[in-house]
């Protein structure tokens, strides 16, 4: 069996038991009317990045899956519930193929259950920390803290006519970014790695999350629907200021600029209109500057990996990255 397949296996073995554990934690609490709706959008299909990164980063630095778990589980509550009140904020119909929590219950229920995931989610991390306690806990707050920093970023770049590519990138920083760089940092920090080990692999989880975010941008346009999981072309349609709507609008030029223009004043664009401005993209090169900015990110995060000792539970950490990052366009 070579490594990818090893490695493959691993990543699929706990990816269902994550599941199954998820499953588990609001299955006999009480009252119904907060914990159904907290488990039905807990336990919708996912890839579970950021819990398996909190095993792997914990590994790497000494400690067992089994002894991380509660915390791992407990990223992927904070990450729903950010996931939650972000449809809420877009009145978002749908996550992961399945009505959002505000569609299938109400808004009310929503705001609750999400409010709720949260709790309990410190309530499970607090029971795995038992070294670096409250630098753990700092982590996890300034984590969230971030996440609402960049989701007002982002709300505020709805009204804006003119936005910045720096500014985006902080924006991505905070909202997506920081919660894999939280991700990593909690796992070595659980395992009592040193500051300098806890350092380079929270800026691993960074740029990996940068890296992360620019490729769902391209796929968002460019990505074979069935493997992206969402509708193509569904930020073009919202309006939204991603990397490549901003590149290509500091580049184009003419009628391919007024056409851009026109994505700002009618806050979106209808979906049979979405070849058109992938051909835009095409011809002012967005594509190939939103390849080369995902390489640089990818290539700083492996750059990091390699700073530290060569193992075997370091190689998952780049073949996973690598696994991100080549996602089919």
């Amino acid at each position: 069996m070579t490594d990818a397949a090893k490695f493959e296996k691993i990543y699929e073995r706990e990816r269902v038991k994550i599941d199954r554990e998820l499953h588990k934690i609001f299955r006999e609490k009480k009252p119904l009317s907060l914990y159904q709706p907290a488990s039905y959008i807990l336990t919708l299909p996912g890839k579970r990045l950021r819990p398996f990164l909190v095993l792997l980063t914990a590994n790497v630095c000494g400690k067992k899956f089994s002894e991380v778990y509660r915390a791992a589980l407990a990223l992927e509550m904070m990450h729903t519930f950010t996931l939650v009140h972000d449809d809420i904020m877009d009145n978002a119909d749908k996550r992961r193929g399945s009505d959002t929590l505000h569609k299938k219950y109400d808004l009310s229920t929503a705001i609750l259950s999400g409010d709720g995931l949260l709790s309990i989610a410190y309530n499970y991390l607090i029971k795995d920390a038992n070294v670096n306690t409250r630098t753990v806990i700092a982590e996890f707050t300034n984590g969230l803290i971030e996440v609402c920093e960049g989701q007002s970023l982002d709300k505020e770049f709805e009204t804006r006519s003119k936005v910045s590519l720096d500014e985006y990138l902080t924006m991505i920083d905070k909202k997506t970014a920081i919660m894999i760089e939280t991700c990593c940092a909690i796992g070595s920090l659980l395992a009592g790695a040193d500051a300098g080990t806890v350092k380079t692999l929270k800026k691993f989880g960074k740029n990996l999350g940068m890296a992360f975010q620019i490729q769902d941008d391209l796929l968002d346009v460019i990505g074979e629907e069935k493997e992206f999981g969402k509708k193509i072309g569904g930020d073009l349609i919202e309006g939204k200021k991603t990397f490549l709507f901003l590149d290509a609008l500091a580049k184009a030029k003419g009628k391919d600029l007024l056409d851009l223009k026109k994505v700002i004043t009618n806050k979106g664009i209808k979906s049979n209109e979405v070849a058109h401005y992938r051909a835009i993209y095409e011809r002012v090169g967005t594509f190939e500057s939103a390849k080369k900015k995902i390489k640089f990110y990818s290539d700083k995060a492996e750059k990091c990996l390699k700073q530290l000792p060569d193992s075997g539970e370091m190689n998952i950490l780049v073949w996973l990255t690598d696994k991100l990052i080549k996602r089919k366009y």
